[in-house]
């Protein structure tokens, strides 16, 4: 009879070890000077857009209220990671306790959830506007577009909720999270017994949600870009204004996309380094959130507008 090594299952408190990048030596300061350089430039300029849109009252409307609520997905998902990171980088410390490493999955999964589905209800508000100019204000009232957001995010935490109860009563037999975050199949990867619930409950929302919001979006544009060019044959304004006014959210929603794209597609190939796919995993927690308010703020003429009056504001009150 052959003989067969039994592990124990981890008894709590349990603490988790980060694998991490595989940083030369010298090289993490740098490192984490960089990841320093992107997480104030996701506070500064998501931080300076949601101030711009609670001061001024003139952007109190559902376009602006929406970007609000894309802006708080973003802090959420760079500071679920991100400082976790340039600990890593600077002190080389990769430990975490249990909770925590269950907190900052659960930040990550419903940041990547919460985008869609922000994205989702700000593409049906781009239809009413676009589509029912003259009727927008009667559709999207104040009661229905904090219905409209309240709902996406009911959505988000709900399903991921969903997710991570099945970690409940899951023995784990292993320490070592073979990622640079902690995430639901990270942390399951160490259990003791297959967990298949959980990965077919996680592909399949991943599938539908990305597959209903892309629906969404594929009909809300196509009925914006017939209703634009229609409108724009009497009125070529019209029609520009409409593709600028949705031009940030498409933009946005693209960019997005590729990078959870570029994830998927990293791990296709088995002979890439591990440092590159991490770095790609990365990617969509780190650069959406940089480039969101930048997008918001170069396309909206309004609140770029706002942006530069409160500031050359602040700047002459000093003076």
């Amino acid at each position: 009879m052959e003989n067969q090594t039994v592990v124990a299952p981890l008894r709590q408190p349990i603490e988790f070890e980060l694998e991490g990048f595989d940083v030369p030596s010298g090289y993490g300061p740098f490192l984490f000077l960089l990841a320093l350089l992107v997480y104030m430039l996701v506070l500064l300029g998501n931080g300076v857009v949601l101030c711009a849109i609670v001061m001024d009252q003139n952007l109190h409307r559902p376009m602006f209220i929406m970007i609000c609520h894309l802006l708080i997905c973003d802090l959420l998902g760079s500071t679920a990671m991100v400082p976790c990171l340039m600990m890593q980088l600077l002190l080389g410390q990769k430990k975490i306790v249990y909770l925590s490493a269950i907190a900052q999955a659960f930040c990550v999964h419903t940041y990547g959830m919460a985008m869609q589905t922000v994205l989702g209800v700000m593409a049906y508000d781009r239809y009413v506007a676009v589509c029912e100019p003259l009727r927008y204000c009667s559709i999207m009232t104040s009661s229905r577009l904090h219905s409209c957001c309240a709902l996406a995010w009911t959505v988000a935490l709900l399903l991921i909720a969903v997710l991570f109860s099945f970690h409940v009563n899951v023995p784990l037999c292993g320490r070592v999270i073979r990622h640079v975050y902690c995430s639901n199949r990270g942390i399951l990867d160490l259990a003791c017994i297959p967990t298949p619930e959980n990965n077919f409950y996680g592909l399949s929302i991943t599938w539908s949600m990305s597959s209903g919001v892309f629906l969404v979006i594929a009909f809300s544009y196509f009925r914006i870009l017939r209703a634009s060019l229609r409108q724009g044959r009497t009125d070529s304004s019209i029609r520009s204004k409409a593709l600028q006014t949705c031009a940030s959210h498409l933009v946005v929603y693209v960019i997005y996309e590729m990078a959870t794209t570029i994830i998927v597609v990293s791990y296709r190939f088995p002979s890439a380094s591990q440092n590159i796919k991490k770095f790609f995993s990365i990617l969509f927690i780190m650069f959406p959130p940089a480039i969101n308010p930048i997008i918001y703020g170069l396309v909206s003429k309004e609140l770029r507008s706002s942006i530069v009056k409160r500031f050359s504001t602040r700047v002459t009150d000093k003076t």
